[in-house]
């Protein structure tokens, strides 16, 4: 089996299609896998990490407004076709699977123009534009959330798989998840709140948890934040202009980076983030209560969107990034805390996971090849 997967810009839309490749290469080890990126994404560092080899073509997003530099771009977009094109035709895949991102309408046109197999996986609750362009062009179309189908009225087909991630352990015994807390320093017998932006953090999170530290409001918790490498130094310097030590809080551990992220999240009460599509998929599968707070000015607000997948359900709380302080953060941690009402938000939580994903993905995958 010859398979091209298209995944360019953010972890979102790399590491969906890395998963993919990890399950293809699973079930064939023979299998030969090409990624299609840009020089300017995630992808560069993320796809050759994986063990996968990566081409590169022009491709970027175009906005409505004219401008000489989004002409600039058409034309190098344009260009980007015929790169594709070339790739498509030099490898001769079975199959192109795109992951989201502009990267996707390049690559798909050209395996369509060729009579190649096609699949898109659409990751948000809220498709995007790539998605809803290509879908009477693509053989089927894979989403994470039941609230997508209805926003893609034109696919040919299309089929609930969710979001492949890395393996998540979610049996994680008691000792385990004690010795998880213990390893930042914190009481394992009081309810832990973790609080996390991504890999980059989060600014708005981060200065929300300063003016919690600030207004000593976590008495009935405590908090673990990752507050992300870039704006470690930043927190430190915020919390010392307010004559707080950052290795001395008191009920707060501030971290740079958090590598085993699923035992962490595992091993906590509470959840409060970003609402990116992996995210929600962790904390479904994990059956986490969370409280999001949405990245604004995204494309079609599609975080706010993922939010209300889980909000719906009764697993999540959302708080609007403009709105977030320590106030209402304190509020609604403190509305959480009582025992019923976490298990009764995390069993919630696990009524929209889909725990067989790549197994979903892989049968489409090989239904198409017949």
């Amino acid at each position: 089996m010859r398979v091209i997967i298209a995944a360019a810009g953010t972890g979102g839309h790399i590491n969906p299609g890395i998963a993919i490749a990890n399950k293809i290469k699973e079930e064939n080890k023979k299998a030969e896998i090409l990624f299609i990126g840009t020089e300017r994404g995630l992808e560069q560092d993320l796809v050759p990490r994986a063990g996968y080899d990566l081409k590169t073509i022009d491709a970027y997003g175009l906005s409505k407004k004219i401008s000489i530099d989004n002409l600039k771009k058409m034309v190098k977009t344009i260009k980007g076709l015929s790169q594709a094109k070339r790739i498509v035709k030099e490898f001769r895949p079975d199959i192109v699977i795109g992951t989201g991102g502009y990267i996707c309408g390049a690559v798909i046109l050209a395996a369509n123009k060729m009579k190649i197999p096609t699949m898109l996986h659409e990751s948000n609750a809220f498709p995007g534009k790539a998605v809803k362009m290509l879908a009477k062009k693509t053989d089927i179309i894979m989403v994470s959330f039941e609230d997508a189908i209805s926003r893609i009225p034109n696919a040919k087909k299309i089929v609930l798989t969710g979001t492949p991630t890395k393996n998540i352990n979610i049996n994680l015994s008691v000792n385990e998840k004690v010795k998880q807390i213990e390893k930042y320093n914190l009481n394992p017998a009081k309810p832990t709140v973790l609080a996390f932006g991504g890999s980059q953090g989060a600014k708005r999170i981060n200065d929300t948890i300063v003016e919690l530290a600030t207004k000593k409001l976590n008495k009935r918790y405590q908090i673990l934040l990752a507050c992300g490498a870039k704006q470690y130094d930043i927190v430190k310097e915020n919390l010392k202009s307010k004559e707080l030590d950052i290795e001395n809080l008191n009920g707060i551990k501030v971290v740079p980076y958090i590598y085993e992220m699923p035992e962490i999240m595992n091993s906590v009460d509470i959840l409060v983030c970003r609402s990116g599509a992996t995210t929600i998929t962790e904390i479904a599968k994990l059956g986490k209560p969370a409280i999001f707070v949405p990245l604004p000015n995204v494309s079609h607000n599609h975080q706010q969107y993922n939010a209300e997948v889980l909000e719906k359900v009764g697993a999540a709380k959302i708080i609007n990034n403009d709105i977030l302080n320590a106030e209402k953060l304190n509020e609604l941690i403190e509305k959480m805390l009582d025992k019923d009402t976490l298990e009764r938000m995390g069993n919630n939580a696990k009524q929209i996971a889909v725990n067989d994903t790549e197994n979903r993905i892989y049968n489409e995958i090989k239904s198409l090849l017949k």
